[in-house]
């Protein structure tokens, strides 16, 4: 490996060719990269400066005959050496003088005397390569191109034409950029180590850059080439061009989480898929580019609703709309499945909607949704695969606590009285109620949520009427609530108009086709009575549409576990004095009063109490309680210094941490400690 510094007109002088190789990135600067270059090289130069280090660039000198063109191939830096080159561009374009302009061409732009590909000191790829190709030629551009380097050479044109500097002080500027060359010697330097160690200047590659870089760059030219055109190019274009280092980057982060059934930080994708690379099942780059491609296409399928199945399209944009991306990596198993044969397509339908039912559910019902994405991250780990469907649902119906799937009677309960009108998914919640088994449905984005009894709560005299004397608690109770919304057109003209103006005035309910105003077009006064009526009406339509998955008894019982022969223990297992069992009294209301998804159980040892496993357990001794964290010491935030280390130490509870309770004045401390550990589980 060489290391030289000189500056852009050293590196572009001579026969050479920089060429960008086919899985870099295409040119992805924009005016805050290139536009703090140009204030750079303008304040430069009013400093009288000397230079200016513009950082490095690494490359790969390829072998050639002492008399033809050196070929470079650049791992690292392209931006900047293509934002160079495009500054020299709008130089040449904006001076007059022909001489000038031949000189930029054939020392900086073109090799003179040669042909093809190798006439180009710079050689992007896809279809930065034709534009580049053209602005150095000076030719033609079809109009409407879209193209960041289009934008970049625009830019410096019009700095240029603004004569903040002078062409000539531009281009003795442009000459005193200095670069560190890093040029690598193949088959002996690892150009994929010194990728990853580079810090850049410029904009930072996403997760899936850096991935597509790894999984490409060991290849020769000819196979790099191969794959990427018949393969990756294509699952790239898979994502458009709107969000697309950010899809693809959610991509890889749920293609690892479906494969290895655990989350990876976002940050840290690239190094998990890594390490993942060394014993996944695909034995070449090839199978598992196919791979990804094809778990690329159910993928974006999801996340754009779009399928050739015009029910699974539906279902998708279910997804979408509910804002369900923690169920992507169990969806991409489940479809993937389907494909091969493993589970069919009404029962893939079916797997579909009661993920979607458990999310609304639990959202309906206000149980937390933090815990989501472990629970469909290790979903497919319940499921067996010839029982799928009927292993779905056992698994959903066997969860308790915090993960547990609403059941009819608390659903219902909740749906009735919830403040609808303020939750996230209220759209898509009037959309499904309108629009369900509608064989004309209603376009609902092109109408508002009305509230039948109006948000004003200054209500006129007539409202305060029809609401009776305790007018102001049912306006508080029902105002945001099922029974009273609906959907218009006309919801600025409706305001704050008494009921059955409402009713009979232009776009008023008697005039709106819309299956939610059935209930109210048959009324002739609006109160707390005809609200609650009204829900009751659209709660027995909402447990049609988001199911809760029934099993036989018969076919639940193979997946229930058998508790009937375990040990039953209590709190008088455990033999408390009146000191310590007034202790565990105060401490078991405080742990319990977490949330109502703590369960305690009572063990041999010890009282466990867990989310989805144990996060603290208590110990009776003599005359204090020993509470066992399930942290590691590392993680807890201890400023009082109450929590010991007991980290390889035999100690009954789970955990790594241990805090004692012998006096009630520690209670609030201890409880500090427990906190983190539930809080830490609830969020992992």
């Amino acid at each position: 490996m060489d290391a030289n510094k000189g500056n852009i007109f050293e590196l572009l002088n001579g026969l050479k060719q920089y060429i960008v190789p086919i899985y870099q990135r295409l040119y992805s600067w924009d005016e805050s990269q290139y536009g703090r270059l140009w204030d750079d090289i303008v304040e430069m130069q009013k400093e009288n400066r000397d230079s200016h280090f513009l950082g490095s660039i690494v490359c790969i000198a390829e072998k050639t005959a002492p008399t033809g063109v050196q070929k470079y191939m650049v791992i690292d830096g392209q931006q900047r050496l293509t934002t160079l080159a495009l500054v020299l561009i709008a130089l040449r374009d904006s001076i007059d003088g022909d001489l000038e302009k031949q000189k930029i061409n054939t020392s900086f732009l073109m090799n003179q005397y040669e042909s093809g590909e190798q006439k180009y000191k710079l050689l992007l790829t896809e279809e930065d390569k034709d534009v580049l190709v053209s602005l150095v030629e000076s030719k033609p551009i079809a109009e409407g191109t879209k193209s960041k380097l289009l934008n970049a050479y625009e830019f410096f044109k019009s700095k240029i034409a603004k004569n903040e500097i002078s062409t000539d002080s531009l281009f003795e500027a442009t000459g005193k950029l200095q670069i560190v060359i890093i040029t690598l010697e193949r088959g002996r330097d690892d150009p994929q180590a010194i990728f990853e160690s580079l810090n850049s200047t410029g904009k930072a590659l996403s997760q899936s850059d850096l991935i597509r870089n790894f999984v490409l760059m060991g290849m020769t030219k000819e196979a790099q080439e191969s794959l990427y055109s018949k393969v990756w190019r294509p699952f790239e274009e898979l994502f458009g061009h709107e969000s697309q280092d950010s899809n693809m980057d959610s991509f890889f982060r749920d293609y690892l989480t479906m494969y290895n059934h655990r989350i990876p930080n976002k940050a840290n994708v690239y190094d998990e898929f890594k390490s993942w690379r060394i014993n996944c099942p695909f034995a070449s780059s090839e199978e598992l580019c196919n791979d990804i491609y094809r778990m690329g296409k159910i993928y974006t399928d999801i996340i754009f609703a779009r399928s050739k199945d015009q029910n699974l399209a539906e279902l998708f944009r279910e997804v979408k709309e509910l804002n369900m991306g923690v169920a992507n990596p169990f969806l991409m198993a489940v479809l993937r499945d389907n494909a091969s044969g493993l589970v069919s397509n009404s029962d893939t339908g079916e797997i579909i909607r009661l993920c979607i039912s458990y999310v609304l559910r639990r959202s309906i019902c206000d149980l937390a949704t933090n815990s989501l994405n472990k629970t469909f991250a290790t979903l497919e780990n319940e499921i067996k695969k010839d029982d799928y469907l009927v292993s779905l649902k056992a698994f959903f119906l066997t969860r308790e606590g915090y993960k547990e799937f609403p059941n009819d009677e608390e659903f219902e309960k909740a749906f009735v009285s919830r403040d609808i009108y303020n939750m996230r998914n209220r759209n898509y919640i009037l959309d499904r109620l309108e629009n369900y088994d509608n064989k004309s449905p209603v376009d609902v984005l092109s109408m508002t949520i009305e509230h039948i009894m109006p948000q004003n709560d200054r209500l006129n005299d007539d409202w305060k009427a029809m609401l009776g004397s305790d007018w102001k608690a049912a306006h508080s109770k029902y105002l945001h609530t099922i029974g009273n919304l609906t959907l218009t057109g006309y919801n600025s003209e409706m305001s704050d108009k008494p009921f059955m103006e409402k009713m009979v005035m232009k776009g008023g309910f008697r005039q709106t086709a819309c299956r939610l105003n059935e209930y109210i077009v048959l009324q002739s006064t609006w109160n707390g009575d005809k609200i609650e009526e009204r829900a009751k009406l659209l709660a027995a339509k909402a447990l049609e549409i988001w199911q809760y998955p029934n099993l036989a008894s018969e076919q639940l019982a193979p997946y229930v576990q058998d508790k009937g022969n375990e040990p039953k223990y209590s709190l008088d297992s455990y033999r408390p004095n009146l000191l310590t069992k007034m202790f565990f009294e105060k401490l078991d209301t405080r742990i319990m009063n977490l949330s109502s998804s703590v369960r305690r159980e009572f063990k041999k040892l010890y009282v466990a109490y867990k989310l989805d496993t144990n996060f603290t357990d208590i110990v009776f001794q003599e005359s204090r309680l020993r509470i066992a964290i399930n942290m590691d010491f590392s993680e807890v935030n201890d400023p009082k210094g109450i929590c010991k280390d007991v980290t390889g130490v035999g100690r009954w509870g789970n955990g790594n941490v241990e805090v004692i309770l012998d006096n009630l004045g520690q209670l609030d401390d201890v409880m500090d400690i427990i906190k983190q550990s539930f809080e830490k589980q609830l969020n992992d």
